[in-house]
């Protein structure tokens, strides 16, 4: 079985909030791509539209988006995602991951693109009783 975790940003708030994605909804997220937009129903928020902006694997390598496949890449970058450079004109070989989702990923960055009826922090943390 598949897991990953989900971390979805919402920008009304300036909150994120890191969810667990098991069984089938994890194994429905397998196959899509940096920039897609999904159900909310996924990670537990029917009703919303979330847009998958990149990942991680299990080793901390990132994702690209305009790199394809989901295979790990040895690839030159520049100042870009995945690397920062010190001197002006730097260039360095790192290892990217492309912008597919596989297994071997282990984190999925989202973003909230529509809102539902309920806000995100009562689905997540719903009001607790109080005791009199």
């Amino acid at each position: 079985m598949v897991e990953f975790k989900a971390v979805i940003n919402d920008a009304k708030s300036g909150k994120s909030h890191n969810v667990a994605v098991t069984g089938h909804h994890a194994n429905s997220l397998i196959g899509k791509s940096i920039g897609e937009v999904v159900d909310g129903i996924f990670v537990g928020l029917p009703g919303y539209k979330l847009k998958i902006t990149g990942g991680t694997d299990k080793n901390g390598t990132p994702m690209r988006k305009d790199l394809p496949g989901n295979k790990r890449r040895r690839i030159l970058l520049s100042e870009s995602l995945g690397f920062h450079p010190v001197f002006h004109g730097q260039r360095r070989r790192k290892t990217i991951r492309g912008r597919t989702i596989s297994p071997e990923v282990t984190q999925i960055n989202m973003v909230v693109e529509n809102y539902g009826p309920k806000s995100i922090e009562d689905m997540f943390n719903p009001p607790s009783e109080e005791t009199k």
